[in-house]
C-alpha cells in the first residue's frame, strides 16, 4: 500500500498547531481528515490544502461530545476503510480557576476537553488503526502535565498529567496489533493560543523568550516535524514515550 492511500485524522486542525500538523501530513503523503468546531474556517482550511496538491476533508464536530466524535470518527473510518494515524490536537487551557474557587463545571470542562476527548477519539479509532499497517495515535500532553501549570491553571495540568497516561496505557493496549501510541509535550508555541497577551503585553510575551535554553519561542512547523515523524516508519519502534517540543524550556534557565 503507498503512503498516498494512508488516512490521518487530525483534532482541532483548522488552526494554529493542528492545521500545522495537518499541512505536514498532508505533504508526506497522506489523505488529511480535518476537525473542528468552526465549518466556516474548516472549509477554508481544505482550500489551503488543496491548492496545495494535498487531498483534506473537513468533519464538524465537538471532541467533548461523545456520540458526535463516535459517529464521525466512525464514518471517516467506514468511509476509508481504516484510519493510518489519529492525532489528538484538540485542547486548551480552558481558562484560569483555583481550586477554591472552582466550579464543577469548569473542571469537568477542562477535564473533558482535554482527556475525555483523547479517550472517545482513540477508542473509536482503534477498529480502523487495527485495518491499517503501521498505525498510530498520537496525543498531546504539557509541561504543564510535570509542573502542574501556573496559578489558576492546576486543573489543565492535571488534565495533561492524565493525558500523559492515557497515552501509555494506550500502548500498553494496542501493542500487540502492532499500533503505537506516543505523545508530544509542545513548550510555548507562537499560536492565537497566546493571542490575548501577545496583544495586551507584548513585552511579557517576548520575555518568555528568556525562559527558554534555545532562546525563542515554538513556531507550530516545529511541533508539526515531530508528529511526522512519531506517525512515519522512522519511528517505528517507539511507542509509549513523550517528547518535550519546548527548546529546552521543561529544564528552566
Amino acid at each position: 500500500m503507498s503512503l498516498k492511500e494512508k488516512v490521518a485524522v487530525v483534532t482541532g486542525a483548522t488552526g494554529g498547531i493542528g492545521f500545522a500538523v495537518a499541512e505536514r501530513l498532508g505533504k508526506d503523503g497522506y489523505t488529511v481528515i480535518l476537525n473542528g468546531i468552526e465549518d466556516e474556517k474548516g472549509a477554508e482550511r481544505v482550500k489551503e490544502l488543496t491548492a496545495q496538491g494535498i487531498t483534506a476533508e473537513y468533519y464538524g464536530f465537538d471532541v467533548t461530545n461523545e456520540e458526535a466524535v463516535t459517529s464521525n470518527i466512525t464514518a471517516i473510518g467506514e468511509k476509508y476503510g481504516k484510519i493510518d494515524v489519529l492525532v489528538n490536537n484538540a485542547g486548551g487551557l480552558g481558562g484560569r480557576s483555583r481550586f477554591e474557587e472552582m466550579t464543577t463545571e469548569f473542571y469537568r470542562f477542562v477535564m473533558a476537553l482535554n482527556l475525555d476527548s483523547t479517550f472517545f477519539a482513540s477508542r473509536a479509532a482503534i477498529p480502523f488503526l487495527k485495518k491499517a499497517e503501521g498505525s498510530s495515535i498520537i496525543n498531546y500532553t504539557s509541561n504543564a502535565g510535570w509542573t502542574a501549570g501556573g496559578p489558576g491553571a492546576g486543573i489543565y495540568g492535571t488534565s495533561k498529567a492524565a493525558v500523559h497516561a492515557i497515552t501509555r496505557g494506550l500502548a500498553k493496549d494496542l501493542a500487540e496489533y502492532g499500533i503505537r501510541v506516543n505523545a508530544v509535550s509542545p513548550g510555548t508555541i507562537d499560536t492565537d493560543f497566546h493571542k490575548q497577551i501577545k496583544s495586551t503585553k507584548p513585552e511579557v510575551f517576548k520575555s518568555w523568550a528568556n525562559n527558554i535554553m534555545l532562546g525563542r519561542l515554538g513556531q507550530p512547523e516545529d511541533v508539526a516535524s515531530v508528529v511526522s515523524f512519531l506517525a512515519s516508519d522512522s519511528a517505528a519502534f517507539i511507542t509509549a514515550e513523550t517528547i518535550q517540543i519546548g527548546g529546552g524550556q521543561a529544564l528552566g534557565i
